[in-house]
C-alpha cells in the first residue's frame, strides 16, 4: 500500500467509525440515555487514534445521535421511539428496513390521468394542460391495519415505464437503478386535513376523518421536479420528530 493510499484510508477512518457507531445506536446496541464507551476504549476497539475517534463523535453529536457531557462522556440522545421519519429523503423501502415492525405495501391503483384535473400537481411539476400524469395509490399496513395511504403523481416523461410491480417494490430503486437518474432533494409541507372518500375506504376506519398529510415535491439532480407525493398518516400512528441544535 502506497503512502497516498494509506493517508486516504486514515482520513476516511473517522467516517467508518461514525457509520458503525450510528448503526449500533439505531439498532439500540447503545440505547438512548446510556453512554458510549470512553474515547480510550473506542480508540482501542477501532484501532484508531483518539483524534480520529473524537472526529467521529463530533459528527455523531452534530447529527443528533449523542451529546457530549463534560466529565461523563458521550450520552446517546437518539430515540428509537420515532415511529416514522419524514425529514429525510429516502424511499419507503429504505425507511421500512429501519423499523422494528415492517409495513406491508399494497398497490390500490395505478392510472394515467390528465394532469389538468390536478391543478396543484400541475403547478408543482411545471406541466401543461395536455400532459398526462401517472397516479399511484398505495397502502402501508402493520398487522392488517392501514396506517399510511400514499398518493403519488409521477411525470411519465421523466419516469417512464412504471408498473404495479415497481410500485409495490420501490419506485426510487427503479429510478436510480433502471433509469440511472439521480434524486436530489424535496420540499415538504405537513398539515392535518380532512381526507377524501377514496382514502376513507382505504383506511377502513378513521374517526374523525382527518389525517396528517406530508406533501412533497421531489426533484432530480438537474432540479427538474418529477414527483408530487401526498402521504396520509393515521393520526394515532404519526409522530414528527426533528433534531434541532441552538446556534450560537
Amino acid at each position: 500500500m502506497s503512502s497516498i493510499e494509506r493517508a486516504a484510508m486514515n482520513s476516511n477512518k473517522f467516517i467508518n467509525i461514525y457509520d458503525d457507531l450510528r448503526d449500533k445506536i439505531i439498532r439500540e446496541q447503545y440505547p438512548s440515555d446510556q453512554y458510549l464507551p470512553s474515547e480510550h476504549e473506542l480508540s482501542h476497539q477501532y484501532v484508531a487514534s483518539r483524534e480520529t475517534v473524537r472526529k467521529a463523535l463530533t459528527l455523531l453529536q452534530n447529527n443528533g445521535f449523542i451529546q457530549k457531557v463534560r466529565g461523563k462522556g458521550s450520552k446517546v440522545i437518539f430515540n428509537k421511539a420515532i415511529h416514522f421519519e419524514v425529514s429525510d429523503l429516502v424511499s419507503f423501502k429504505e425507511q421500512n428496513a429501519k423499523l422494528e415492525k415492517t409495513y406491508d405495501t399494497e398497490v390500490a391503483s395505478l392510472e394515467v390521468k390528465a394532469v389538468k384535473d390536478y391543478p396543484q400537481v400541475k403547478e408543482a411539476l411545471g406541466m401543461g394542460d395536455l400532459d398526462k400524469i401517472v397516479r399511484i395509490v398505495r397502502t402501508r399496513s402493520i398487522d392488517g391495519i392501514v396506517n399510511i395511504v400514499d398518493i403519488d403523481f409521477f411525470n411519465p416523461q421523466l419516469v417512464p415505464g412504471l408498473t404495479e410491480e415497481i410500485a409495490e417494490d420501490s419506485v426510487y430503486h427503479y429510478i436510480e437503478g433502471a433509469l440511472g437518474l439521480e434524486i436530489s432533494h424535496s420540499t415538504k409541507t405537513i398539515t392535518f386535513d380532512k381526507i377524501s372518500e377514496e382514502s376513507m375506504e382505504l383506511f377502513q376506519s378513521l374517526e374523525p376523518p382527518y389525517a396528517a398529510n406530508v406533501t412533497s415535491t421531489v426533484f432530480l439532480k438537474d432540479a427538474r421536479p418529477f414527483q408530487y407525493n401526498i402521504s396520509q398518516h393515521r393520526p394515532t400512528s404519526f409522530k414528527f420528530v426533528n433534531f434541532s441544535r441552538r446556534l450560537k
